[in-house]
C-alpha cells in the first residue's frame, strides 16, 4: 500500500477512534459552585484609550498560580481585546479585581460593550501547566468616560 493512503486511513481512524471515545464526566473540570466571577455593570475608558475593567471573584482548591483574566468586544465577537490579568488567592473568601490594559490599535468607543472573565488556573500536569478553568462569564457591559 502506497504511504499516502495509508497515512490518511490512520489519520482517520484516530479520528473515528477519538470521536468513539466516551467522554470524561462532566464534573471531571466543571468549576465548583462556590466558584463565581463577577464583572462590574460599568468600564472605564480614559482619553488614552485605557480600559479599566473590574469585579469581584471567588474560588477554591488551586495548586498552581490563578488569575482572573478579561476581553473586551464591541460589533463583532471576531474582535476582542485582552484588558489585563490581576493574580487571584483561591482561599474561598469573596475577592475584588481589577484588569487595566490600553488595547493597540484601539478601536473601542464608549458605549454598550461585551466582557468576557475567567478565573484560569496554570494547573501542573506532567512537566507543562495546562489552564483548568474555575469560573468564566460573559457580559453585558457600559464602557464610560473615565
Amino acid at each position: 500500500m502506497p504511504l499516502r493512503p495509508a497515512l490518511a486511513t490512520a489519520a482517520c481512524a484516530a479520528l473515528l477512534l477519538l470521536v468513539a471515545a466516551p467522554s470524561a464526566p462532566a464534573d471531571s473540570s466543571a468549576p465548583a459552585p462556590e466558584e463565581t466571577v463577577t464583572v462590574d455593570s460599568k468600564g472605564l475608558m480614559a482619553a488614552d484609550g485605557t480600559v479599566t475593567l473590574s469585579g469581584t471573584y471567588r474560588c477554591v482548591d488551586s495548586v498552581g498560580p490563578v488569575f482572573v483574566s478579561s476581553s473586551i468586544g464591541q460589533r463583532s465577537d471576531a474582535v476582542r481585546h485582552a484588558i489585563g490579568g490581576t493574580a487571584a488567592v483561591c482561599d474561598g473568601k469573596l475577592h475584588r479585581w481589577e484588569n487595566e490594559s490600553r488595547p493597540s490599535p484601539t478601536t473601542l468607543k464608549h458605549g454598550k460593550a461585551d466582557v468576557e472573565a475567567a478565573i484560569v488556573e496554570l494547573h501542573p500536569v506532567g512537566i507543562l501547566p495546562l489552564p483548568r478553568f474555575h469560573a468564566l462569564l460573559r457580559q453585558d457591559v457600559t464602557l464610560k468616560k473615565a
